[in-house]
C-alpha cells in the first residue's frame, strides 16, 4: 500500500462513483435491487415495509461483495503479470499510457470503438431473494464488461499493472469497488428517494463521464512522456485539499 497516495485512493474511488452513475449502471440498479431482495420494487420503496428495505440492503451488501471479489481479482491478475515486463519498464508505461489514452477518448465520447461498445454482461438463472444468489449475480455483474464500467476498469488495471506492487494492485481496485457498491448499497437503503432523483442523477453522470475521460487522457499523456509524478506534483499544488487529507 505504500506506493498508494491519496490522490491515487481519492481517484479511483471517483472512478467508482462515476461507473456507478454511467448510462450504463444507473438505469438498472432499482431493478436489481428489487430482483436480490425478491420483492417488487414498490414494496422496496414502501418506506413502512422495514423487512423489505432490510432484504434489499442485505442482498445488495452480497451483490457488492460479489462484484468486489471480481475486481479484486483483475488487480491482482494485472498487477502480477506487470510485474513480469517490469525490466521493460519504460515501454510499458509508454504502451499503457497510450492505451489509458484510448480509453479517456472513448469515455469522453470522442472515440467509437465497436468491440467496447459491446456489452458481455451476464445473467444467470438464480431464485431472488437469497444471499448466495445475490453474490452470484453480482460475479456475473462484476465479469460484464459494459461499454461504462469497461474503459475506466480497463484504465485502472493498465496502470496498476505498470506502477503497483501486487498487494497494491488488489489495495486500488478493492477502492474502486468500494466506489462503485456504497452508492449501490445506499439506493437499497433509501430507494425511494433514489428513484425519485433518477434522471438528474443520470445528467450528473454523463458530465462526469466527460470528466473522468479527461483525467483519463491527462494521465495516460503523463505516463508516455514520463511525467506521471510531475502530474500528480501539479495536482497537489492545484488542489491543497490532497495534502491534507493525506
Amino acid at each position: 500500500m505504500s506506493d498508494i497516495t491519496t490522490i491515487g485512493i481519492l481517484t479511483v474511488f471517483a472512478a467508482g462513483v462515476i461507473s456507478f452513475l454511467s448510462p450504463c449502471v444507473l438505469p438498472i440498479v432499482p431493478g436489481y435491487v428489487s430482483y436480490m431482495a425478491g420483492y417488487s420494487l414498490q414494496d422496496v420503496r414502501n418506506r413502512t415495509d422495514a423487512r423489505a428495505r432490510l432484504a434489499a440492503l442485505g442482498a445488495s451488501a452480497f451483490f457488492v461483495l460479489g462484484f468486489s471479489s471480481v475486481f479484486v481479482a483483475f488487480g491482482a491478475s494485472a498487477t502480477a503479470l506487470g510485474q513480469l515486463v517490469m525490466r521493460y519498464r519504460y515501454e510499458a508505461n509508454i504502451i499503457a499510457g497510450v492505451i489509458i489514452m484510448v480509453f479517456g477518448l472513448f469515455t469522453m465520447g470522442t472515440l467509437r470503438l465497436p468491440w467496447l461498445q459491446r456489452d458481455l454482461r451476464m445473467h444467470p438463472r438464480i431464485a431472488s431473494g437469497r444471499p448466495l444468489g445475490a453474490y452470484v449475480l453480482g460475479l456475473a455483474f462484476g465479469f460484464g464488461w459494459t461499454p461504462c464500467i469497461g474503459p475506466v476498469l480497463g484504465a485502472i488495471l493498465t496502470l496498476s499493472a505498470v506502477t503497483a506492487s501486487v498487494s497494491s494492485g488488489i489495495a486500488l481496485l478493492g477502492i474502486y469497488a468500494a466506489g462503485l457498491g456504497l452508492p449501490f448499497l445506499a439506493c437499497a437503503a433509501f430507494t425511494d428517494a433514489f428513484t425519485k432523483r433518477l434522471k438528474r442523477l443520470g445528467r450528473i453522470g454523463s458530465r462526469l463521464q466527460i470528466a473522468a475521460g479527461v483525467v483519463m487522457v491527462l494521465v495516460g499523456l503523463a505516463m508516455v512522456t514520463g511525467q506521471l509524478s510531475v502530474f500528480a506534483v501539479w495536482l497537489l499544488n492545484t488542489f491543497p485539499v490532497f495534502a491534507k487529507i493525506g
